[in-house]
């Protein structure tokens, strides 16, 4: 029998609760879970890929069948690259399920071997999303109950250092 892997693609910057417990969720389902940072050129982000790649392998150090690596290209071809046959999408609200209804139709056209994996997020982080975060943090409103402790404290301190911009945009997160 063959090991059920997928991939969980994403920016994460920064990584959050909500992510998280896509994370768990997923850890329960499949044998291995790679999370794949995305080295997207094209977004804004406060933090670089190798950061958002410590945050999320601190993050998810509890869960043994959770891997976490950065990529730079199209999801399905990165799904390949580890060896999965699923990748897992959370979806927030009706505007998260039309994006991910465009994105899940080409990646089927691309790759129809790899199915896409939809998890409904948990109604506590129904709120939740990576670019609330930076604009809370912008602001100095508290955070702590939403990104897990090692985010909080890289978030606090990179504001510190002047680092932080506002007006980040992300489709999804």
């Amino acid at each position: 029998m063959s090991q059920r892997v997928a991939i969980y693609p994403g920016s994460f910057d920064p990584p959050t609760n909500g992510h998280l417990d896509i994370v768990e969720r997923s850890a329960r389902l499949f044998d291995r879970v790679v999370i794949g940072v995305g080295r997207n050129l094209a977004k804004k982000t406060v933090f670089d890929a190798d950061q958002r790649v410590e945050l999320m392998r601190e993050a998810c150090k509890k869960w043994p069948n959770v891997e976490i690596r950065s990529f730079d290209g199209l999801q399905v071809d990165f799904a390949k690259e580890c060896g999965a046959r699923f990748i897992i999408r959370g979806i927030r609200a009706l505007s998260d399920f039309e994006f991910e209804f465009e994105m899940g139709n080409m990646n089927r056209r691309l790759a129809p071997d790899i199915e896409m994996v939809y998890l409904m997020t948990a109604p506590e982080y129904l709120f939740l999303s990576a670019s609330r975060v930076k604009e809370l943090v912008a602001f100095s409103a508290p955070i702590d109950s939403l990104v897990p402790p090692n985010v909080a404290k890289a978030l606090k301190s990179h504001k510190g250092k002047g680092g932080f911009r506002t007006g980040a945009t992300e489709s999804n997160d």
